[in-house]
């Protein structure tokens, strides 16, 4: 297949899964078919736990994917490429070097003579606004100015690709905005070498704000489900009419409801490992970790936002400052629960939704239990536990023995303190810290 000068990435049918503890296979990334075109930002964006981080990191060479390829101009990515760069989330500078010394790193790592990446360096710098503190060490910076440390630093080896990783997620929200918008009139005024840029973010409106093409992810496994185009002039303004359509279009393609996602989770997860022993549902989707007075809240504030029978999600989302990692998670619990439904960009309440909203604290907590065990299978399995074993109490190690069965050690204890929370709080179970014992002592 001929290659086009336009294409710096093609990802053909990639997939990445990694091996558990237990010897299992947990696949975060299936079947991407995916290009990055010269002369475009592209967004990604999902909830945590999709794939968008890895897939970057498969295209920056520093991790392999399990089946597919990965092409830079045309050749397969093996290892890290001279042409791409990286910018994390986090920091990740050096304490005892100085801004200059940072910038300088790659350039030292490719062996560049010392006064040309002293001069490169010195123009990286002064190109993302940092001139004057090429003296400085990293603890004298603020925030965005050690990210503008990690921008001069991808900047100075000179990518045509640059791949960000939730970039701006770690500022505050002035900071972030200066520096998108630095970002923004680097890439337009070309400075410099960079043909194309993939971001990760988890905020749909600063997707809006910078790309040409939205990727919208899907979880469990990672997977494309929407490509958007963005045909908006620079710069973009986020009350104009079709910047509020382009985000209603984003929620309407993000909130499927979460019931028919976790049914069609349950029973590939039980026939692909042969475990109709279990209850398919009790074992066969991560349960989101929320708190129960943060869904309380959101409970709360959705009153206030009807309209008409109606909740507009953007509205509201916008309203309480949460982006989708925040609100999400909380939306799909309301879904789980019963308490609120999720269809075509709206979250509306149930009846029972409703009831609990405007009940006092003991009515909440029967609410809270009667749903937990009717629609929550986990809740429900440790609770028929609880009631069979003659001392009523049972270890937890039971459950995290069945539990890794289909997670890893980490997402198998987080799982668990979230069902073992929601329990307490609608006291139809005890638990005991010290010993890990879950028991009838005080249950409803």
């Amino acid at each position: 297949m001929k290659h086009s000068d336009n294409i710096l990435i093609n990802a053909d049918n990639v997939s990445k899964s990694f091996i558990k503890n237990e010897g299992s296979e947990f696949r975060v990334l299936d079947s991407l078919n995916f290009q990055i075109q010269s002369g475009e930002i592209i967004a990604l964006l999902g909830k945590s736990g999709s794939g968008k981080s890895t897939l970057l990191r498969i295209i920056a060479g520093l991790i392999k994917p399990s089946s597919g390829t990965i092409s830079y101009r045309g050749e397969k990515v093996t290892e890290p490429q001279a042409g791409i760069a990286m910018i994390f989330q986090s920091f990740a500078l050096l304490p005892w070097l100085t801004v200059l010394q940072n910038v300088e790193l790659g350039l030292e790592a490719q062996g560049v003579p010392r006064n040309i990446r002293r001069q490169r360096a010195l123009q990286a710098i002064d190109t993302i606004g940092l001139d004057g503190f090429e003296s400085a060490y990293p603890k004298e910076l603020s925030g965005g100015m050690r990210q503008r440390v990690g921008f001069a630093r991808a900047l100075v080896v000179e990518p045509e690709l640059l791949l960000m990783d939730e970039p701006f997620s770690a500022l505050d929200i002035l900071t972030a905005e200066n520096l998108r918008n630095d970002l923004l009139d680097i890439w337009h005024s070309k400075q410099t070498r960079i043909k194309g840029i993939l971001c990760v973010t988890h905020d749909i409106e600063e997707a809006i704000l910078m790309a040409n093409r939205i990727v919208i992810f899907a979880s469990d496994p990672g997977r494309i489900i929407a490509e958007i185009p963005v045909d908006l002039p620079y710069p973009r303004d986020p009350e104009q009419p079709k910047f509020h359509a382009l985000v209603d279009d984003i929620y309407l393609k993000m909130t499927t409801s979460e019931r028919r996602r976790i049914a069609k989770a349950s029973a590939a997860t039980v026939s692909k490992l042969n475990l109709q022993q279990l209850e398919p549902a009790d074992y066969a989707y991560r349960i989101p970790e929320v708190d129960v007075s943060e869904l309380n809240g959101l409970l709360e504030s959705m009153l206030s936002h009807e309209v008409n029978g109606h909740i507009d999600l953007p509205k509201l989302a916008d309203s309480l400052h949460l982006d989708i990692d925040n609100l999400f998670p909380l939306t799909e619990v309301l879904d789980m629960l019963r308490f609120a439904k999720i269809t075509e960009g709206e979250l509306n309440f149930t009846d029972s939704g409703r009831s609990y909203a405007t009940a006092d604290l003991l009515q909440r907590k029967q609410l809270f239990a009667s749903h937990l065990l009717k629609h929550i299978p986990l809740a429900k399995h440790i609770r028929k536990h609880l009631d069979a074993a003659s001392s009523q109490r049972v270890n937890e190690t039971v459950f995290i023995d069945e539990l890794v069965n289909f997670f890893s050690q980490e997402e198998t204890e987080r799982i668990l303190k979230t069902i073992i929370d929601w329990g307490r709080y609608a006291e139809i179970f005890a638990y005991d810290y010290d010993s890990g014992d879950l028991s009838l002592e005080n249950p409803q």
